[in-house]
């Protein structure tokens, strides 16, 4: 209940009170940041949840302070990234689900972070590893980036696909269902190439059950986006009303 009361009290102060289903609405990927540090609460919240996160998803996750050189060489000029001092390493243990585990887990500190007044981007390949800043420990890999900090705008909506695009919602199907999907739809994918899909395959020992694929994209990166997808679908459908399969 700490954790909860501070916050409260930064989101606030932040005039930046939301629930987790706002977060999802607000968040948009932004590249250049404000010269502004993060506050001794703040970092104390991020760490708490991260340790959360690597233990829930079995990962390494660790966040860089004040590190601007990952983010100053020809790669960042080529993702149009300024300012970033702060960002999120994300890693674990190489494995079949990494990926996947990766956007799941991520995402729920991008969202954790929107709520607290931050913004986020997830960075694929526009950075540069700086060693001596994280730790990587034996069959262990970095998947991606997660810059983090005050953006200088809140960044932009960007075009979406519609909910019969990506899934078999139907006037058959739970409003639920159709909920899910449209958080869904509004999560970050790779330039933003939504290669997933959802299906609601029915009812099986008193419980609904969804099954959620990646498609083909030669850019890759679509397991992340699809572990990405599926907490944003949670959130919107509602956890507690289905399965996956």
């Amino acid at each position: 209940m700490k954790r909860e009361r501070v916050v409260e009290q930064i989101s606030k102060k932040n005039k930046t009170m939301m629930t987790i289903q706002e977060a999802i609405e607000a968040r948009h990927s932004v590249r250049a940041y404000k010269e502004q540090p993060l506050s001794a609460e703040i970092v104390n919240l991020l760490e708490e949840k991260i340790i959360e996160q690597n233990r829930e998803g079995q990962l390494h996750i660790q966040l860089i302070l004040n590190e601007p050189k990952a983010f100053q060489g020809p790669f960042a000029k080529y993702g149009k990234f300024r300012g970033v001092n702060n960002y999120i390493v994300m890693i674990g243990k190489k494995a079949d689900d990494l990926d996947e585990r990766i956007g799941y887990y991520g995402e729920q500190l991008v969202i954790y972070a929107q709520t607290l007044g931050l913004n986020t981007c997830w960075v694929g390949l526009s950075y540069t590893k700086i060693p001596g800043t994280y730790v990587l420990d034996e069959d262990e890999k970095i998947a991606c980036y997660i810059a983090i900090g005050y953006g200088e705008t809140q960044g932009v909506n960007h075009k979406i696909k519609t909910v019969e695009q990506v899934s078999n919602a139907n006037v058959t199907t739970p409003s639920w269902f159709k909920k899910g999907v449209e958080a869904a739809l509004l999560a970050p994918t790779a330039i933003n190439q939504q290669k997933f899909s959802f299906e609601y395959v029915g009812v099986k020992d008193g419980r609904h059950q969804v099954h959620a694929k990646k498609g083909f994209s030669l850019v890759g990166y679509t397991q992340m986006d699809l572990g990405i997808a599926k907490y944003h679908f949670e959130i919107g459908a509602g956890k507690e009303n289905f399965d996956w399969v």
